[in-house]
């Protein structure tokens, strides 16, 4: 959303309501500077028609040289010829009429498309120029619906978080997501918001998208319209995530119940694949098919980890029966508790709301085996970085 400076209190809100209130208000140009000095990720001010132009063109010419990304929109009650040479001049990017919201919005979109890209390769300059450094992503997925995949994903972030590293978690349960609710976060950012980035995205868009969290985790939420989901691509998803993993020690997908596209893109991109399953026969019977596609696609199988949830349900299957049916050892066992669906329906993680509960300490464990590395061959790393699908005949 763009900085509005206008010394004149209704006409900063009028042109703030052009952004449907979203748009940050100052009086003084001074202030405006102490806002971009602290935001480096704001890519557009709008100067209304009160600011004194000598004031607007000395703005515009300092900027310029300090911050060439930002595009400076000045509004004008009329347009005359040696305004706007002096203008460009100076560094402005257009000049508007007032009143014309249309215009004044498309200002903004050209000054946020060009800024968004003089940003993206400057930094992907910087990136070429250190050596790059990524995080962990993490890949919770279920065969079957109803396992507990978006509580463990949830609370395994705000556990990692809780460590002291940096944790985003990734909605991508595109239709039914979940991870908004149990996190009682408002959702008027979302995946969606990624999509006018696709093909240059960097750090400082991505940041725009993200939802702050008490806990400390970030996280993109699934869209809330329906048909929104057909908008994101596997494409989308593999450049998010790459972009992802340079911000944050450890990303944390949810993914839907089925192998779309989507999901592939995130199996590809991670570090590690977390499989949710329930000691109930259909929910086993959907880890086996899981762990089936997993080795169809040529993923290895030391990639990935089995996690029980409600390991101590009275589900009438042995330990042996359960083992027998995953055939590998289980990285974590989560147990039973009404404190659980208790925790999701208030909003509250149940790793931050009671961290000595048995369910948290289960989760808090998987948290600390994962960032430690450790080599359990239940959560032992792929050999390289990032699995790739073997190549299948068409």
């Amino acid at each position: 959303m763009p900085v509005i400076c206008d010394p004149d209190a209704a006409t900063a809100r009028r042109l703030s309501a052009a952004f449907r209130g979203h748009g940050r208000a100052f009086a003084e140009l001074d202030a405006v500077e102490q806002a971009l000095a602290s935001d480096p990720g704001e890519f557009v001010v709008v100067l209304g028609p009160h600011v004194d132009l000598p004031g607007a063109l000395a703005f515009a010419g300092a900027r310029r040289m300090d911050r060439p990304a930002l595009a400076v929109i000045l509004v004008r009650e009329r347009l005359e010829v040696d305004v706007l040479a002096e203008s460009m001049r100076a560094g402005v990017r257009e000049v508007v009429p007032d009143r014309d919201f249309p215009a004044l919005m498309e200002a903004c979109r050209r000054g946020w498309e060009v800024a968004g890209r003089l940003w993206a390769a400057e930094r992907e300059r910087d990136r070429a120029a250190a050596p790059a450094e990524k995080g962990r992503v993490v890949v919770v997925f279920a065969g079957k619906g109803g396992c507990g995949k978006s509580m463990v994903s949830t609370n395994l972030a705000v556990s990692l978080a809780a460590r002291g590293g940096s944790a985003c978690l990734v909605d991508l349960d595109l239709a039914f997501g979940d991870v908004g609710i149990m996190l009682r976060a408002d959702p008027h950012r979302t995946i969606v918001d990624a999509v006018p980035m696709a093909g240059h995205m960097d750090e400082t868009g991505v940041e725009s998208m993200l939802v702050r969290h008490p806990s400390g985790v970030r996280a993109v939420l699934a869209p809330v319209t329906p048909g929104e989901a057909e908008k994101i691509s596997g494409k989308l998803v593999t450049e998010l995530l790459s972009v992802l993993s340079r911000m944050f020690d450890t990303v944390v997908v949810d993914t839907s119940p089925q192998f779309s596209e989507q999901v592939l893109a995130a199996l590809d991109a991670a570090d590690r694949q977390l499989l949710i399953a329930t000691p109930e026969v259909t929910a086993l019977k959907g880890l086996r098919v899981t762990l089936g596609m997993l080795e169809l696609l040529g993923y290895p199988a030391d990639a990935h980890a089995v996690v029980l949830n409600r390991a101590d349900a009275k589900a009438g299957l042995s330990q042996a029966d359960i083992d027998r049916v995953v055939g590998r050892p289980i990285a974590a066992h989560v147990p039973t508790s009404p404190d659980v669906p208790a925790s999701i329906n208030r909003g509250v993680p149940l790793v931050q709301d009671d961290p000595q509960h048995p369910v948290s300490r289960a989760i808090a464990d998987l948290a600390q085996r994962l960032t430690a590395g450790a080599e359990q061959p239940a959560i032992a790393a792929p050999g390289r970085r990032g699995l790739r699908r073997k190549a299948r005949s068409r």
